[in-house]
């Protein structure tokens, strides 16, 4: 019983960190181009040059969380379902 316990409230401690980190920083680097915003690429020479743009993040370096990702997409659900007109004569 007492393993089930630290097991919830290790999960919990993980997700309400992991919470408020996407409030606190909803961005985080690319994974791809590891936040550069692009490719590294070497010269004949062996001198590092820029490479392409990042197509994952468009150049800029960032990406959005998976759970503020989340979070955005149940925001837009809930104000489209809670954006209906009110018949006459209620409130």
């Amino acid at each position: 019983m007492t393993l089930i316990l630290v097991a919830i409230a290790c999960l919990l401690a993980v997700t309400i960190g992991y919470s408020g980190l996407c409030a606190a920083s909803p961005f985080g680097d690319c994974r791809r181009c590891h936040g550069m915003g692009h490719q590294i690429k070497h010269d004949r020479k062996g001198r590092l040059k820029r490479g392409k743009d990042c197509r994952r993040c468009h150049a800029t370096g960032k990406r959005i969380r998976v759970g503020r990702w989340l979070y955005n997409r149940w925001a837009r659900i809930y104000r489209a379902g809670t954006d209906t007109p009110r018949p006459e004569g209620s409130r």
